[in-house]
């Protein structure tokens, strides 16, 4: 009897490694509640470790939302570095077909830079040289892979006890490739405002390089070495106004560049400005950290320095090793090959299946041999996930604590279905097999039919 309740149990534990696993994690606390849906703490009882697992509600409800988790999902799969958030697993969803919500389980993070700095305001100098230092270093693998991050803010940079940092949101990223022009245009929104670099204020139709990262990065540390926003613009004019008062008028030759009409002629236009001297506008902060501010809130994207030449720059001598700041090889084409196609939202579920797929070996083996024979099952472990985070979502609110639902054993599904076609060389027939399965033992009956269909069943009792 013992002896049938481990193999039960050995089952199970087989069925949820490959078929989502949910009953894997017991879920602690929501972390973080948004319109994409809840973020909860997580025990992996696996491995004992806490994970943040990210619940996504109705991902295919709008195609560019779809779009978007696509490429965040793709791109952390793809940039793996010590300073970019890992994907520990997606869950499998219950149907390939028709599943609306995804689980993605992250490595757990404790806050955020903007808490960071929120609340602290006795940052020392080594704290925002190491803090510099790694934004910098996520940025050159990110950059030498050709992506550009375009949303960095404090709120994106996750954060530990421990001062390590972590890149994260990279919904709105892009890839740019070989065979497209060094400056690239896309037409969504990018950024948001007030780490938004100034060609890109003057519209979101602008064209633009990786600087817009590294001007991004710039307003960041300001914010660490102030505690405060450095341009907290209230419109695109405002924010212009805000940029040219601290760092002057640009040069005629910079405006001149300025493609959009109404951009050029307000900076035409504009009153004269002379700079801010940064050693007045920061005054408590090392001269070396500004000498580098400086040069990466350049107002001409081609004056502001490559990630890598920043980690050069003399303000990080004595840390900054070649050895610890590893480039990244550019991502294959074919891997944002979608991006140059109209897609239906079918075809971004089957997209984002593929990527699902990658934190299951075994089913994407046999995904791309093309063996798969999993449509339709169910791991009934996620039901009792989702409740779990129904409930927290539902009591986050209320004072004190909120203890999650008791986490019940997981029972397999009592059957799953799974749907072969096999070809016959007898009479170049085609043969049809349905196979209906039930999860204890099975004994093989195979009944051979009428005429020219054959239907095999497996039974398992």
């Amino acid at each position: 009897m013992q002896q049938n309740q481990v193999k039960k149990g050995t089952k199970e534990m087989e069925f949820f490694t490959e078929y989502g696993d949910a009953n894997r994690y017991r879920i602690l606390e929501v972390i973080g509640k948004g319109s994409y849906g809840v973020v909860c703490a997580a025990i992996d009882t696996h491995t004992g470790e806490k994970v943040a697992i990210k619940k996504i509600n109705d991902v295919f409800e709008h195609i560019s939302d779809a779009l978007r988790i696509l490429r965040e999902v793709k791109l952390l799969r793809l940039l793996r570095h010590p300073d970019i958030v890992e994907i520990k697993s997606i869950m499998l969803p219950p149907s390939k077909r028709e599943f609306k919500d995804i689980y993605v389980v992250f490595e757990l993070m404790e806050s955020d830079l903007h808490q960071v700095i929120k609340a602290n305001d006795d940052l020392t100098r080594e704290h925002h040289q190491f803090f510099l230092y790694q934004m910098l270093r996520a940025l050159k693998f990110m950059h030498t892979a050709n992506v550009y991050h375009r949303d960095l803010k404090p709120k994106n940079i996750l954060a530990n006890a421990n001062c390590k940092l972590k890149v994260c949101d990279f919904g709105l990223a892009r890839v740019a490739f070989n065979d497209t022009p060094t400056t690239v245009f896309w037409t969504d929104y990018v950024a948001t405002r007030w780490y938004r670099a100034p060609e890109l204020c003057g519209s979101f139709f602008s064209k633009y390089t990786p600087a817009i990262d590294i001007w991004s990065i710039g307003c960041i540390f300001a914010e660490v070495l102030t505690g405060k926003p450095l341009f907290p613009g209230k419109s695109v004019v405002h924010q212009l106004e805000l940029i040219t008062d601290l760092l002057g008028t640009p040069k005629s030759e910079t405006i001149s560049g300025v493609r959009n009409d109404k951009a050029r002629k307000y900076l035409t236009e504009m009153r004269k400005k002379n700079p801010v001297t940064f050693s007045q506008k920061f005054s408590k902060a090392d001269p070396l950290a500004l000498r580098l501010l400086q040069r990466l809130l350049a107002f001409d994207p081609k004056d502001r320095p490559t990630p890598a030449e920043a980690l050069a720059d003399p303000y990080f001598k004595g840390l900054s090793k070649v050895e610890r700041e590893p480039s990244s090889q550019p991502i294959s084409k074919m891997e944002f090959e979608f991006e140059r196609r109209r897609l239906t939202k079918d075809d971004i579920r089957e997209l984002i299946y593929r990527e699902i797929l990658e934190y299951h070996p075994q089913l994407l083996k046999d995904y791309m041999s093309g063996s798969e024979g999993s449509n339709f099952v169910y791991p009934s472990a996620i039901g009792h996930l989702r409740q779990q985070f129904t409930y927290l979502e539902e009591n986050s609110s209320r004072n004190g604590p909120v203890i999650p639902l008791e986490r019940k054993h997981a029972s397999l599904p009592r059957y799953v279905f799974s749907f072969f076609l096999y070809k016959s060389t007898v009479g170049n027939q085609l043969f049809f097999c349905s196979f209906f399965c039930c999860c204890i033992a099975f004994v093989k009956h195979m009944v051979e039919g009428l005429k020219q269909t054959f239907i095999c069943s497996l039974l398992f009792q």
